[in-house]
């Protein structure tokens, strides 16, 4: 009868020693992804979380700027909904908003469809397109308040044929209209040139598998090209929403926020009304709301996109 051996047991030293080279090994990853992480978490914490922090405190109190500021809870924000200048303030700003995505998504993809292709002339034209968006904003309000001023050059003209001046920039309807127009003009060409990349992402032989099957060019924009780029669009419509919504410097050098207030955006009421009035504490509270809605509102549009996403791939 043999009788069984039991094989020897392991010394627990190489065990424990293999143990600690892996914790090592770990504390050694962790201290890297720290000093990597670490400079880009300070800067943004310097940035952006203490100048929030600081104008939240701000916004709840009455600080004029110059003496010592008393806390007065949220008076300040409750003053935003009666306030007059506010609430007209908002009015422009989401028709200027609203009314200039649609307008620059829309024509920015459309003209993006018509120049998708490679070629000289394409190239020539998407340049001209994006060419007022590397101008300053403020420089082109300068520029076509020269041109539609009482005295600019188009109404000079007119005025050469017996035609009276037409008020561009002097009539509340037609100025609000003459803002968004230049608006749309400024910023188009950034749609274009984002929507023109992401066309061209487009597989080839996608389109030409839907042109076999006899579908027409509308519908295999619509249908094929548009919903491949849907989450570019996306992109685009928040960055119009959020940049449309702080429209400032072009008020400023092209209306004034005028006539009688028909342009003052909700930034040009902020910067030009609050904070000049030495009501640091309230133009701060504006601000902070701002910051809420533009969020709220990029949040709202990324949940929609995902939400036909998810019914699409259901």
């Amino acid at each position: 009868m043999t009788q069984r051996t039991r094989p020897a047991p392991q010394p627990a030293g190489p065990r424990r020693g293999e143990a600690r080279a892996r914790r090592l090994a770990r504390y050694r990853e962790g201290a890297v992804t720290f000093a990597l992480v670490a400079p880009s978490v300070a800067l943004y914490t310097v940035m952006t979380v203490v100048p929030v922090g600081v104008a939240i405190y701000i916004s709840l109190t009455d600080w004029n700027g110059f003496s010592e500021a008393m806390f007065v809870g949220l008076d300040n924000y409750w003053h935003l909904f009666d306030d007059p200048n506010s609430t007209s303030a908002w009015y422009v700003t989401a028709i200027v908003a609203v009314t200039g995505t649609v307008l620059m998504i829309g024509g920015g993809l459309a003209y993006a469809l018509l120049l998708k292709e490679r070629s000289r002339t394409n190239s020539f034209f998407r340049t001209l397109a994006y060419y007022p968006h590397v101008i300053s904003a403020l420089i082109l309000g300068y520029l076509w308040a020269a041109i539609l001023g009482t005295n600019g050059a188009i109404n000079s003209t007119l005025k050469q044929f017996g035609i009276g001046p037409v008020g561009f920039l002097f009539e509340e309807n037609l100025a609000l209209i003459t803002l968004i127009g230049v608006i749309v003009w400024a910023g188009f060409g950034f749609n274009v040139v984002l929507f023109v990349a992401a066309l061209q992402t487009v597989p080839a032989e996608l389109l030409e598998a839907a042109a076999i099957d006899g579908a027409t060019k509308r519908q295999i924009n619509l249908r094929v090209v548009i919903p491949m780029i849907a989450p570019v669009v996306t992109v685009a419509t928040v960055l119009n929403l959020i940049g449309l919504i702080r429209t400032y410097d072009l008020v400023v050098s092209l209306t004034g926020g005028g006539p009688a207030g028909a342009t003052q955006t909700y930034s040009f009421v902020i910067l030009a009304r609050s904070f000049e009035g030495t009501k640091v504490g309230y133009a701060t509270a504006q601000a902070v709301f701002l910051m809420v809605v533009s969020a709220v509102l990029a949040l709202l549009v990324t949940a929609m996109r995902n939400r036909q996403d998810r019914a699409a791939t259901s």
